[in-house]
């Protein structure tokens, strides 16, 4: 197996970056992944205690569709974030600025449904990525399982409708299924996998446009029989890990 490509989101649901090389930390989320959230009128988030709740505290693609169209560059010095989207202008902003994310909420606004809560604000919580699991994880993807899913679709779906961390290439197809409890060595990196991921609506959309196209949903359950893609793995070795890197179970 090879590392065939690595993503990251640095603010939850608001953009993908894909990177060629990660270090990743004992017991962390992948660095710079999910490290902001956007708050709509329903959150509940203690600022002066922040800690991780779950994704229904945010805006998230799952029932904002067209956040799922959005495209990022992080410049990790700065703290700067790029966003791009194919209906909107670009814009450059850092969420720990209280000017830059009253920017960014206007910005953001033309894709948010106006029957569904609004967003409000960013907020991180010290040391833990925003991930959609209450684990430190890392999610691993296997494209033998994607190809899978888009010949049983027969039509051709984008690898980042999975919101994945690590995509591994040369493994059979749904293999990543059975490694839960395995550990995995990817790069100078070990980790333990965890659980399955259980898939939402947003995997529907297309990461390109923003716009619902498939029924990936209908496909895992009709043909395979569950609602599963990909893998939590937890880091129990730190290392360096970059794309073409061995990944090989233990």
């Amino acid at each position: 197996m090879r590392v065939a490509s690595l993503h990251r989101y640095p603010i939850k649901s608001h953009g993908r970056e894909q990177i060629d090389a990660v270090t990743l930390t004992e017991g962390q989320t992948m660095p710079w992944d999910r490290v902001w959230a956007v708050t709509h009128e329903a959150t509940k988030f203690d600022v002066a205690s922040p800690a991780w709740v779950s994704c229904r505290n945010f805006m998230i693609g799952s029932r904002t569709p067209g956040l799922a169209g959005i495209w990022a560059t992080l410049d990790e010095a700065t703290r700067q974030i790029s966003l791009r989207h194919a209906d909107l202008e670009d814009i450059t902003f850092c969420p720990d600025d209280a000017d830059d994310v009253a920017r960014f909420l206007s910005w953001v606004a033309p894709l948010c449904p106006p029957e569904r809560d609004a967003p409000s604000g960013i907020v991180n919580a010290p040391d833990r990525g925003m991930t959609d699991s209450p684990l430190a994880a890392v999610s691993i993807m296997n494209t033998a399982s994607h190809a899978d899913v888009a010949s049983k679709m027969d039509t051709p779906i984008e690898l980042e409708r999975w919101r994945g961390n690590i995509f591994l290439d040369d493994t059979p197809a749904w293999a990543e299924m059975e490694w839960l409890g395995r550990d995995i060595r990817v790069g100078d990196a070990v980790l333990r996998v965890r659980e399955r991921i259980k898939r939402c609506s947003v995997t529907n959309t297309n990461p390109v446009t923003g716009v619902r196209d498939t029924d990936t949903l209908d496909a895992l359950n009709s043909h395979f029989g569950h609602q599963d893609f990909g893998v939590y793995a937890e880091v129990v070795t730190s290392g360096d890990i970059s794309i073409g890197a061995k990944a090989e179970l233990l």
